[in-house]
Formats: structure tokens, C-alpha cells, sequence
């Protein structure tokens, strides 16, 4: 099935819309490296967001860039920032796992209410309540040591760094399938999920680290049409404490997962998790303007 995904993306890709604002007769990309090969990136520059900004702002700028792009199947050294991936996926066997059973149960907890629902939604306001929405959220979803267990350090989705604000539209026509604030150190933040269909093959888009704004008058199953500003990046409060950036991962089967999708697995499961997770740019189409 993921052969027959990518294939049908490959003859679609005439049809999509840009996801993000880039004219490339006058605007450029720069390919930004996260792996051990980049040793210009220090260890307590990744651990301090605002340097960590600050380094992305400065290679942006020195090969004027509009975005820094990458990152697919990219085996990352910068998420030993956070303890949040050094966690494992329950059932990572499976890429297709539902969501443990204690997010279940936080959800609930709330009331039984989908992390899409009014009551995630006020996450816009920023209100403790808000803060705690995070049913199905990699954190919630961990289990065993750090110490016990191969750290998640390979990135299933392509990431696109640029200011806070900019906007975030959707590449065809789609339905809104779930969003959340999964607010855990360097998780997605704000998170929207769409599902798609091309010629009766159904898929999904997830867009993390965006604002909470993105997701202020949501709700699950609302039409998206083609092009339709969808939200925007982040700022760190609302992103995960990330510099400003979107995550943009194409998904096949989703299975129960809500507001939600490991955006990071282990290198040993990478094969399982890239399968069902088919390299993004088949939709964005931009890195073929990286020189």
C-alpha cells in the first residue's frame, strides 16, 4: 500500500497546493543537517531554544533563505534535548498502534471528549485546562527506562523553519480528522491532522508546532478546501519550544491515533515507521529548489 500511495501522490503532484508561501523565482530554501554530521551546532545551543533560533536565523540569513528545509529519514543528534524522546512508542512494532491505554483514560477523565472537541479547544485561551489536552501525546505514551531503551532520534516527517506566523495551507481538498495542543518539552504543540482521498485511497497530513490560534474555532470532521489557510508556525510557548517551524508528515494508516502521531521513532524500527509514513515532499515538492 505504500508504494501504491506514493505512486498516486507522484501523479497528483500537479494538483497540490503549496503548503507554505515560497515563490522560487525569487525566494530560496537551504537544507539544514541535524545529524552528528553538523558540528557547527553545538549541544547547548540545541538545549537553548532562543540559540537554537538564533543559529537557524543565522544560516538562514547567511544563504538568504526564505526557509531552512529536511529532515526525512534524517537520524537527529538534537533530540537528546529532550528526555520527551528517549521514550519509547508502546507496540513500535507497529506503526500502525493505537494510543495507550492511559490516554484513553486521561480522555476519559475529560469527560470522554476527543482531543479535537470544545473542550481542547480551550487551549486557545491558553487556560491550565488547555495545557493538560494531550490524549494520545508521545509523552503520556511513553514507557520504560531511558536508561533500558533506544532513544527515538529518526524523523518521519520534513521540517520547514521560518518566522512565527507563517502561514500554513492545506495542499487539497480534506476533512479535519483530529487536532490537539499536546504540550509536553519538544512535542508537537499545537497539532492539526487531516484525512484525504485520491482516486479512493485515503490518507493523512499532519501539521505540528503551529499557534494556538491555528486551532481556536476547530472542530472535527469541517471541510478543508484546497489552498484553505489552515493555521500558522508557532511561537516556542505554543510550539513545543521549538524555533518557529512546521512538521509536515504524510501518514497512510493512522489506526486510533487522535491529535496525534509519532513524528520520531527509533533508527532499528525506522523500516515499519517510514512505510507508513512516505516522504513528504511527494506533496510539498520543494526540494528540488534547494542548491
Amino acid at each position: 500500500m505504500a508504494a501504491l500511495l506514493s505512486d498516486l501522490l507522484k501523479r497528483h503532484q500537479p494538483d497540490f497546493h503549496p503548503v507554505v508561501p515560497f515563490d522560487p523565482a525569487r525566494e530560496r530554501l537551504c537544507s539544514l543537517d541535524f545529524t552528528e554530521n553538523n558540528t557547527q551546532l553545538l549541544p547547548e545551543e540545541i538545549a537553548d531554544t532562543a540559540r537554537f533560533a538564533a543559529y537557524i536565523n543565522r544560516m538562514l540569513e547567511q544563504q538568504q533563505a526564505r526557509y531552512g528545509f529536511g529532515g526525512y529519514g534524517e537520524h537527529r543528534t538534537l533530540y537528546a534535548r529532550s528526555k520527551h524522546f528517549d521514550q519509547p512508542i508502546p507496540g513500535s512494532a507497529d506503526p500502525a498502534i493505537r494510543p495507550a491505554a492511559d490516554a484513553g483514560q486521561n480522555s476519559r477523565a475529560n469527560g470522554g471528549q476527543p482531543t479535537g472537541s470544545k473542550a481542547a479547544r480551550g487551549a486557545s485561551s491558553g487556560s491550565e485546562a488547555a495545557r493538560s489536552v494531550s490524549r494520545g501525546s508521545e509523552a503520556a505514551r511513553g514507557a520504560g527506562s531511558p536508561d533500558e531503551a533506544e532513544p527515538r532520534r529518526l524523523h518521519l516527517g520534513i521540517d520547514i523553519w521560518g518566522p512565527a506566523g507563517t502561514r500554513v495551507m492545506s495542499p487539497l481538498n480534506g476533512i479535519v480528522h483530529s487536532f490537539a495542543f499536546n504540550n509536553n518539552d519538544s512535542d508537537y504543540g499545537t497539532t492539526i491532522i487531516l484525512s484525504h482521498n485520491l482516486e479512493g485511497v485515503g490518507f493523512h497530513t499532519l501539521y505540528g508546532h503551529l499557534s494556538l490560534n491555528s486551532i481556536k474555532n476547530l472542530s472535527e470532521g469541517r471541510n478543508i478546501r484546497k489552498g484553505e489557510v489552515i493555521g500558522e508556525f508557532g511561537m516556542r510557548f505554543e510550539n513545543g519550544n521549538w524555533p518557529s517551524h512546521l512538521h509536515f508528515q504524510l501518514i497512510e494508516d493512522i489506526s486510533d491515533w487522535k491529535g496525534d502521531y509519532p513524528g520520531v521513532c527509533r533508527f532499528s524500527e525506522k523500516r515499519r515507521w517510514l512505510d507508513n509514513c512516505p516522504d513528504p515532499d511527494l506533496v510539498l515538492q520543494l526540494g528540488q529548489y534547494i542548491k
